[in-house]
């Protein structure tokens, strides 16, 4: 049982193999508890460490992630408890989503299929919870948390605070998963058959929006567990046209879009995506050069607040960046800098990829070592005990309390560091550290159905390898430089540089 169980494990963990640099001996001889505690406390070099933190989270997706139709919940398989936080289910105005992000570009794409098969049981309660809360009669939508059973209903109404209670964006974000697998496999047969879970997500969006001032916005609408400061002088929740509501619309209807161009179907729902597009309301820059949150601009009640949904279309969404929308990335940039760097550990999670999708490697190095920050257990009680988000001593991520989520965001976070790409290209080393300055890494995989292989030696890709699972065209984007490559299924191609 036990030789079955090593040959099913490394089949999926030995497809990627991570080198950072090596730590000195001294330190790689002592235990991780140890070595965690010195890398906080010293701020001691440890690239071993930083690498296997990476792979630790491959190793929890592989562990949990198995079950049809089962996804990894709040705790994956890791809860101690008989009543655990938030009764171990699936938050999915972040952590569900997070748990995924890792799936596709660290080679465990088979992992990611009970979270899809997930989306299609959320779409059929989802159908009768959008008719009987929000009277919209085609499309569906989910609320912030959900359970083993699919449930869709929003929770905690009329007891629990607006801010998480009356949101209904989940269903638009799950299902941008089924075209982010997609594009890594190119799995045609999948996404015919996944579709009608996308679709339905996007005729709901459809459906959700009412005209305002000559645009399309949601109303009522929150920002995830946020609050602003009305001009009246009290705290709130709710309003109309908040930008995560319309991030996550507009990302929903771009792969609806997309994903009907590809299978060749429904040209009516395709162009009134198109229309509706053009007529939602556009994302604006706040007085302190911040993306702004709300309809107005508004303050902040807790201008360092963990969550940053409003950050979406930057990530995981994909239709903000650097070169595409310069101005709203530079807000982006300027909302993370307001937010600081004190932050819960799913949350350093997902600042890590935002600070990599903006090309930024000091700062999402220096997130990524603040979310290595040691944490002590729960029940541990001693004076010296230390409290906040980080990892504890057995690696597994601190919200506190314990989280899986900042282990799966952390992981993704180290690979959007390494390579980024899209449906047309792949960057390579887009926001390497200086602290990586050599490495090398086999078996990432891009958007097309590609697996990168590289080395790099002082910030430098020296050795690139590309192999094509479905053959197709990309433009590879490294050193400065950018090359056109069409492979053939199978095929491997060591890159000339």
């Amino acid at each position: 049982m036990r030789g079955a169980h090593i040959a099913d494990y490394k089949n999926y963990f030995d497809r990627v193999e991570l080198s950072l640099g090596t730590t000195a001996d001294s330190i790689a001889s002592l235990t991780t508890d140890r070595q965690l505690l010195l890398y906080t406390d010293h701020q001691q070099a440890n690239p071993e460490l930083e690498a296997l933190y990476f792979q630790y989270g491959r190793y929890l997706l592989i562990s949990c992630s198995r079950t049809p139709g089962v996804p990894a919940n709040l705790q994956g398989l890791w809860n101690e408890k008989i009543l655990p936080p938030w009764s171990c289910n699936y938050t999915s105005n972040i952590n569900l989503e997070e748990n995924y992000w890792a799936s596709e570009t660290t080679n465990l794409s088979e992992m990611h299929q009970p979270m899809l098969d997930f989306v299609r049981s959320l779409s059929q309660g989802g159908a009768q919870t959008a008719k009987a809360y929000y009277g919209v009669n085609k499309g569906w939508c989910l609320g912030h948390n959900t359970d083993i059973w699919a449930m869709t209903n929003p929770v905690g109404l009329n007891g629990g605070d607006p801010s998480w209670a009356c949101w209904n964006m989940g269903g638009a974000w799950v299902s941008t998963h089924i075209w982010e697998h997609y594009l890594f496999t190119q799995d045609k047969d999948f996404l015919r058959a996944y579709y009608p879970a996308l679709k339905g997500a996007a005729e709901f969006c459809l459906n959700w929006l009412i005209e305002k001032d000559g645009y399309l916005m949601t109303s009522p609408g929150t920002s995830p567990e946020n609050l602003f400061i009305a001009p009246e002088g009290y705290a709130s929740a709710t309003s109309f046209g908040n930008t995560s509501d319309l991030a996550m619309t507009r990302e929903c209807l771009i792969d609806a879009q997309k994903a009907a161009q590809v299978l060749g179907e429904d040209k009516a729902f395709r162009k009134k995506i198109e229309q509706t597009l053009a007529r939602l309301l556009p994302y604006h820059v706040g007085k302190k050069g911040n993306l702004q949150e709300w309809y107005y601009d508004w303050e902040d009640q807790d201008p360092r607040h963990r969550h940053q949904s409003h950050l979406f279309g930057l990530y995981p969404g994909h239709h903000l960046s650097i070169d595409a929308t310069p101005d709203l990335a530079r807000a982006c940039a300027r909302t993370l800098e307001i937010k600081g760097d004190e932050t819960t550990g799913w949350s350093s999670g997902w600042r890590v990829n935002l600070f990599a999708r903006l090309a930024d490697a000091e700062s999402a190095y220096h997130i990524y070592r603040k979310l290595l920050r040691y944490v002590s257990p729960d029940d541990y009680r001693g004076q010296d005990a230390r409290r906040g988000g980080g990892t504890y001593p057995n690696l597994l991520d601190a919200h506190s309390p314990f989280q899986i989520d900042g282990n799966f965001g952390g992981c993704a976070g180290v690979a959007e560091m390494l390579m980024q790409s899209s449906e047309n290209d792949i960057r390579l080393l887009p926001a390497l550290p200086a602290q990586w300055k050599d490495g090398k890494v086999s078996g990432l995989c891009a958007r097309g159905g590609f697996v990168v292989d590289m080395e790099w030696k002082n910030g430098k890709v020296v050795s690139l390898s590309l192999t094509a699972r479905t053959g197709g065209k990309t433009t590879l984007r490294y050193n400065g430089k950018r090359k056109p490559v069409s492979l053939k299924k199978g095929e491997t191609k060591t890159i000339t540089l």
